[in-house]
């Protein structure tokens, strides 16, 4: 067991417990998933940038989702398949410390598109007439670098200071891969800064994004609602479907997992492991199907573009 005050120690990561002689299978299953999430993202975000019709703020958007997803998945899969592999059994804390970044920076980024995402349907619905003239190119891009910033500069300062911290309870982690909830909790050192901070972060970016998410759906609502035709209700909702169901796929996971590390103490490993794999596979793997099934113009073109290929 691993036991060491030195910030040079190196950390082991969890696979499934009792389940080491499925890894085969599992790691089957693990690469597939890894291949759709890839091939998806990467099939919207050519679908977008080859079509022009879909230079739109709303496929704008969705291209930062997708770039997002892409970064999520490469982020972890060498030490997620690794571990299924046989080739990584332990992670350095410099290795460690920089995965967690990513991994906590690209969680707040997805959750900031969403939220630009809704904003997107809320000017379109509620406010159409002036939808061109809100988000124009300029604005779209201007949002995009304050989703950037807002995902990694304010990260840093909580980041940083693992680095500092002694480790010297059992360097295991309860995962793959590594979250910055995993390593405080084998810290000895003071920990209030990392847990104080932390928790404002995610008050002040996840918790305030869903609220503003939720807002701008009431408000939708409350127009769609008071439109006459019951088709052009319908319609103006089902353009909000996508968006929904990519809302519920990020949220649900999340408070999953916060759920199962809060509240989930006497529960198997095994279930910790599952649920951090949810958190970081299932919204970049669904989001690509939801927005290809769901997306008419998306859809379209993914279907022309595979008929070109077999004809």
């Amino acid at each position: 067991m691993l036991v060491s005050n030195s910030n040079t120690s190196r950390f082991v990561l969890t696979g499934f417990p009792g389940l080491e002689g499925y890894y085969l299978w599992i790691s089957m299953f693990f690469s597939l998933t890894y291949a759709m999430v890839f091939l998806g993202n990467c099939m919207v975000l050519h679908v977008i940038r080859t079509e022009p019709r879909l230079h739109e703020p709303m496929f704008y958007f969705l291209a930062m989702l997708a770039l997002t997803d892409l970064s999520m998945g490469l982020s972890t899969i060498h030490t997620v398949l690794g571990v299924l592999w046989g080739f990584i059994q332990e992670i350095s804390l410099n290795s460690c410390i920089a995965q967690s970044y990513f991994i906590h920076g690209l969680s707040f980024m997805e959750s900031s598109v969403l939220l630009a995402m809704s904003f997107d349907r809320y000017v379109a619905i509620c406010n159409p007439l002036r939808y061109s003239s809100i988000l124009t190119n300029d604005n779209v891009m201007k949002t995009g670098v304050m989703i950037l910033c807002r995902s990694t500069l304010l990260i840093p300062p909580v980041i940083i200071r693992l680095k500092f911290l002694n480790y010297c309870r059992p360097h295991i982690l309860s995962h793959s891969f590594c979250l910055h909830q995993d390593l405080i909790r084998m810290a000895c050192s003071d920990i209030r800064f990392n847990s104080i901070y932390a928790l404002a972060l995610v008050i002040s970016t996840l918790l305030l994004d869903a609220v503003l998410i939720l807002i701008s759906y009431v408000m939708i609502l409350h127009t769609v609602l008071a439109i006459a035709s019951r088709e052009e209700r319908i319609k103006s909702l089902q353009t909000c479907v996508s968006h929904i169901c990519a809302v519920l796929v990020f949220y649900i996971p999340i408070i999953g997992l916060t759920m199962v590390h809060h509240f989930g103490k006497h529960l198997s490993p095994l279930v910790q492991v599952l649920m951090g794999n949810i958190y970081i596979l299932f919204p970049p793997l669904m989001n690509p199907i939801v927005y290809s099934i769901k997306t008419k113009q998306i859809r379209r073109r993914i279907q022309r573009l595979f008929y070109l290929k077999g004809a």
